[in-house]
């Protein structure tokens, strides 16, 4: 593995803050795309998370190589899957409403058609997968989901997207009232994360 940095597929901040403070521990510098120089439109047309992460790393990888740059690739594509609402938004979870739309009104919408929904269907789950791409062409994907329910409002302030309405009963709050330390240490995206870095170190041994 003959690369000193990581590049992660993304141009979202609070997400690229979350993976900055899960992945500090890694011995690599982590890099946006953005802070990379890296200004590109990638179409997401895959039908799972695995493919639409891959699609991504592998757009980057392919540009990183035409610069002759050694990096390693990472990209996640994580969403919302509400059981009642036949898993949707699911892999649209970014794009649902419009991907300009606010994520208050997209949540205000999903607890719109759970009106009177009881608590025992509205079981949903965050999934994330993260995809790397090697500058010697190895790939890899990890997944994790973490599992709760659709709440009947907002809560919170430390969350994004659908944190605010997404209830941990085993918590008893929120996803977006944890503190960021709990909510990286046991959310899909920290969990896949922490899988990947496990995937990351290894071959760095390999290489030793």
């Amino acid at each position: 593995m003959k690369a000193d940095k990581i590049i992660f597929a993304t141009g979202n901040a609070d997400k690229m803050r979350e993976i900055q403070m899960i992945m500090a521990d890694l011995g690599f510098g982590i890099q946006s795309m953005k802070e990379a120089g890296i200004d590109m439109e990638i179409a997401e047309n895959g039908t799972t998370f695995e493919e639409n992460a891959m699609i991504k790393a592998s757009a980057i990888a392919q540009e990183l190589k035409t610069r002759n740059v050694q990096a390693i690739v990472l990209a996640d594509d994580s969403g919302l899957e509400i059981d009642y609402l036949d898993k949707a938004p699911g892999v649209y979870s970014a794009r649902y409403m419009g991907e300009d739309t606010p994520y208050s009104v997209k949540n205000a919408n999903l607890i719109k058609q759970l009106e009177g929904v009881p608590d025992e269907k509205r079981t949903a789950r965050f999934v994330c997968v993260i995809a790397a791409v090697f500058p010697d062409g190895s790939r890899y994907t990890t997944r994790a989901a973490i599992e709760g329910r659709i709440g009947y409002e907002e809560r919170g302030q430390n969350g994004f997207g659908y944190d605010p309405i997404f209830f941990l009963p085993e918590y008893g709050m929120y996803s977006a009232e944890l503190a960021p330390e709990e909510k990286n240490r046991i959310s899909h995206r920290g969990k896949a994360l922490e899988e990947m870095k496990r995937v990351l170190k290894r071959a760095a041994e390999e290489t030793i």
